[in-house]
């Protein structure tokens, strides 16, 4: 009798015997398409809006998805939980960002233009290759000129697409503030992933609400931030979570060019730069010198941030923006 014979045979034993036996071809067994408090039309009692909320690995999503928590990037050990936490989407709108649910807007409209080339080059849809094409660093050349809001705004308008998944990483490591501006409370991230060898990726990364967005804090403060971010432990961690799911676009919000060094460090990571510039403030001279620290990125875009002249056409202006970044 052939290995395989008896293969069969023992299985057909287990099943009349009553114990559930995997299959012997290659499908994957069935399972949720997303964890509980996640997906649409899930029925599980969803924690309120900033609230953590623990999900066992078991209740996660089926072999085979995207979901971090059940093909975590970071090997998991047995109990481990994931984190999901809810976006407060409707104190996100009432302050102009983009959310799923929200009526059509210029500002949805100008996100969706400002993503088709990131897409492209993330995906390998565009004429030439981009190296690192899915690492994606949303920077400006000073403080206040409206990065974060283009990151967060980046990232949950990249989420609506039916090919991609996003992660939204709070790289601002010297003033983190996306935690707060989704209204969440802080939490351990990306430094502490640095520091901690004990850690694993999917004790710190945060999935939530908004179906195929997920977080990942700046983590807790430290004074060589810099270095952490130079080492070899953070680059091992970007080609993990660059490489681990085919349809992933890691979205950074990084610290103003100008004035940390962090910046820079993160830069040479990566394969796209989204420069934010503020219309009626940014210099001609600070431009120059943050796009001199980032001219060996493969791609660069520029995005004109707070102008209220509608004459300019298709433009990237939020009038009613009005946070520093």
């Amino acid at each position: 009798m052939s290995i395989i014979e008896q293969a069969a045979q023992r299985l057909e034993q287990l099943r009349k015997a009553g114990v559930e036996a995997p299959p012997i071809t290659g499908e994957r067994a069935p399972g949720p398409a997303a964890e509980p408090g996640v997906g649409r039309g899930d029925s599980t009692p969803k924690p309120a809006p900033g609230a953590f909320h623990s999900v066992p690995p078991a209740t996660a999503a089926g072999a085979g998805s995207t979901s971090d928590a059940a093909a975590p990037l970071h090997p998991v050990s047995s109990g481990r939980r994931s984190k999901v936490v809810q976006i407060d989407l409707n104190a996100l709108a009432a302050a102009g960002y983009v959310t799923p649910d929200s009526q059509r807007s210029q500002t949805a409209d100008e996100f969706r233009v400002l993503k088709r080339p990131i897409i492209r080059n993330a995906h390998g849809g565009a004429a030439a290759t981009v190296e690192r094409g899915n690492r994606v660093m949303v920077s400006s050349a000073l403080p206040g000129e409206g990065k974060s809001f283009v990151a967060l705004n980046l990232a949950i308008s990249i989420a609506a697409e039916v090919d991609s998944t996003v992660l939204l990483v709070d790289a601002d490591v010297a003033n983190p503030n996306l935690m707060k501006r989704m209204h969440l409370p802080e939490a351990k991230g990306l430094l502490d992933l640095l520091t901690n060898d004990k850690l694993e990726l999917n004790d710190v990364l945060l999935r939530t609400n908004i179906e195929k967005l997920s977080v990942l804090p700046a983590g807790t403060a430290h004074r060589r931030a810099t270095e952490m971010l130079a080492s070899t432990a953070m680059a091992e961690l970007l080609d993990e979570m660059a490489s681990r799911y085919p349809d992933r676009i890691l979205v950074f919000d990084s610290p103003p060019l100008l004035v940390t060094t962090e910046a820079r460090v993160l830069a040479s990571h990566m394969g796209q730069i989204v420069m934010v510039v503020q219309a009626d403030r940014t210099t001609q001279t600070a431009l120059k010198g943050a796009l001199d620290m980032i001219e060996n990125c493969p791609v660069v875009l520029m995005v004109l941030n707070k102008t209220v002249r509608s004459e300019v056409g298709s433009y990237y202006g939020y009038p009613a923006y009005g946070a520093a970044s």
